[in-house]
């Protein structure tokens, strides 16, 4: 097989125009810069799959799947072809609406790569803002210090500032899998994502093992990224669709398993209280999310992965007369 040098997976569902933007950007870099990279299609319906056959470069691997697996789903699946059909010494990964800046892939070649083992990228919206849900972290509960920040200051105490983004290579804990780049060895020391994990977390989960198992983990702001969404969250605080605070909460309590370790009982006693009486910003639809954060409490806590979606999704069926919360 051949060797590349680096290898893009991008997970993909119904949005053909972001996935044509991504492919574009990645494209524009040639063979020996970007040698392959592997679409995930999870059962897209909007044309994608034809478009993808289609495609004019060679470089452009399909990869359908039988059932949606969400993005962790996705991402393991991309990652098990690149690792048993390719020989590839850097793979980078990203959603369909996250793509590298101008020059990105030009830049990770030109530095010198040995030691670390997954680079993360600065991601910023298409307007230049930081991008908030993609900002690399540092695991609070691996020392007193970071202990102390992140309880403290909350979010911004185990989150890199934004100086970071001007700054120079730091090294930290993890990242998002916008951006990311695994080298083969990452692969080797911390296997697959967790793909029964649906949604939400999977990238700290695999940082997290990628670091216990003795890797490494730097960032560097010179490695750009662009991740066109939506901003990070409501004003209100609230998840829709609703399906998707069922992810959210079982699968924060399973990190939050795996990062505090001993201290897990006292994080459990600290936030499930305040998920519960985050219902009130729910209005009328305050039962289903009671009953949704509920299951995934208790899921969580037993570290179950066996609901499927159209499960999840039944469990956050609300009442045709209910006006949902605010969507985003």
């Amino acid at each position: 097989m051949p060797k590349h040098a680096l290898v893009a997976i991008v997970v993909t569902m119904n949005r053909l125009d972001h996935l044509q933007k991504t492919l574009d950007r990645l494209l524009a870099s040639d063979a020996q810069t970007l040698g392959a990279v592997v679409v995930v299609n999870n059962q897209s319906t909007d044309g994608t799959g034809a478009w993808l056959t289609a495609h004019s470069d060679a470089r452009v691997i399909h990869l359908p799947q039988g059932e949606n697996r969400g993005g962790a789903g996705g991402f393991e699946a991309g990652l098990c072809h690149v690792r048993d059909h390719m020989a590839a010494d850097w793979v980078l990964l990203m959603d369909d609406d996250g793509r590298p800046a101008a020059g990105c892939l030009e830049a990770f070649h030109s530095a010198p790569r040995e030691g670390i083992d997954g680079w993360v990228s600065a991601v910023r919206y298409p307007s230049g803002a930081i991008c908030e849900m993609n900002r690399p972290w540092i695991n609070p509960f691996w020392s007193v210090s970071g202990f102390i920040r992140g309880l403290t200051k909350g979010r911004a105490g185990f989150h890199i500032p934004n100086t970071a983004f001007d700054g120079g290579v730091v090294e930290i804990d993890g990242g998002s899998f916008v951006g990311l780049f695994l080298s083969a060895r990452a692969i080797d020391l911390a296997g697959l994502p967790d793909g029964d994990l649906f949604l939400y977390g999977d990238d700290v989960l695999y940082c997290l093992r990628l670091r216990r198992n003795g890797g490494r983990v730097g960032f560097d702001p010179s490695l750009g990224f662009e991740h066109d969404c939506e901003t990070f969250d409501a004003d209100d605080g609230t998840i829709a669709p609703l399906w998707k605070a069922y992810y959210m909460h079982r699968n924060q309590l399973m990190m939050y398993r795996v990062a505090a370790g001993a201290l897990f009982p006292f994080v459990v006693a600290l936030f499930v209280p305040r998920w519960w009486f985050k219902a009130r910003k729910y209005g009328a639809a305050a039962p289903v999310y009671r009953r949704v954060l509920a299951r995934a409490i208790k899921d969580g806590l037993a570290r179950r992965t066996d609901m499927t979606f159209a499960q999840v999704q039944a469990l956050a069926v609300q009442d045709p007369f209910v006006k949902p919360p605010h969507q985003h």
